[in-house]
């Protein structure tokens, strides 16, 4: 039995599960996690959610360890780049996670940026199809008076053009 698709925007058909991956490289090994990837989606899933962060519990030695099982796992499975949704995520600002990007203060352009080039890099894909915040910058008045959080993510529009995030 398959698992059933949707249209969650315009040319983006996922599957109605995801596939979180919050705890490949911290509670799950490698192997481990390519066996659960590898039954999802044999199951029909083609949905798979990661972050910068991941796994957690978040700890310097292993940030970033999630979404490079999932890139290891598309390459060693010689999966279509095109057959699965890749979703993850820009860490927040946190005074506890000083090891992503230096803690930053905010969620500003040059942070996004790095953010999505790491993670690429990590993944070692070409492009992300779903990119979120992972928790809002409450403060982004503080780092920015002039601009709204709306206004920050708006000049995300230049990756998308760059074709490194798809939606």
């Amino acid at each position: 039995m398959s698992v059933p698709l949707f249209d969650l925007a315009p040319g983006l058909t996922v599957s109605r599960l995801c596939l979180g991956t919050m705890t490949f490289g911290e509670q799950n090994t490698l192997p481990q996690s390519f066996h659960l990837l590898d039954e999802a989606f044999n199951a029909g899933i083609n949905f798979f959610d990661s972050a910068e962060m991941y796994p957690i519990p978040q700890r310097a030695e292993t940030q970033g360890r999630s979404e490079e099982y999932f890139g290891r796992w598309i390459r060693q499975r010689k999966i279509p780049r095109d057959r699965v949704v890749l979703a993850t995520k820009v860490a927040g600002p946190s005074g506890q996670m000083t090891w992503i990007r230096g803690g930053p203060e905010c969620l500003d352009a040059r942070n996004i940026k790095k953010a999505i080039d790491c993670s690429l890099q990590r993944m070692r894909m070409d492009y992300i199809d779903l990119y979120q915040i992972h928790w809002p910058d409450r403060f982004v008045c503080r780092c920015y008076p002039f601009l709204s959080l709306l206004a920050v993510v708006g000049r995300m529009v230049v990756f998308f053009e760059l074709k490194k995030i798809c939606r």
